[in-house]
């Protein structure tokens, strides 16, 4: 495994951050679903600092992303770390960096003090289903996920 660089995105890493959105969309077959751009992107993690990003690098490229924020656990009055996105480029997979990546926000949220780190993942992804198992970590399948999106969020429906 070459040298990998984990290191907090700064503004100047927006369009590669857009990249690997788009690129993550491509593989979970939701292109359609994007519906970003750098001046969203800019504001709501750079000045709102609604999330967090970091960037890995391997020799000075840009080989893939991680984005997560923050939730908060009544039950532990803790912080909880939330993985929102993690991808590498195709090329750079099964080489050890997801591991690196999880490593390092693991002990971001141990630096926290955060009682969980936690993340989703599609169910059709048995590649990752795999390697989180293997990591350690445990499915929730007594908790189901809801949504609500665009009017919705304010009680209307169309």
């Amino acid at each position: 495994m070459s040298d990998l660089t984990i290191r907090k995105a700064i503004k100047s890493d927006i369009k590669k951050i857009l990249f690997f959105i788009n690129e993550l969309a491509r593989f979970e077959r939701l292109e359609d679903q994007v519906k970003t751009d750098i001046k969203k992107l800019e504001s709501n993690l750079f000045e709102n600092k609604y999330a967090e990003v970091v960037i890995l690098e391997v020799d000075n490229k840009k080989i893939g992303f991680a984005l997560y924020f923050y939730t908060f656990s009544t039950f532990e009055s803790k912080p909880s770390l939330y993985l929102e996105d993690l991808f590498i480029l195709k090329e750079e997979r099964h080489k050890g960096y997801g591991k690196e990546a999880l490593k390092y926000l693991a002990k971001k949220a141990i630096e926290k003090d955060c009682a969980r780190f936690e993340w989703s993942c599609l169910n059709w992804n048995k590649n990752a289903i795999d390697f989180y198992l293997k990591f350690g970590a445990l499915p929730q399948n007594e908790w189901t996920l809801f949504r609500l999106e665009g009017y919705k969020l304010i009680g209307y429906s169309k």
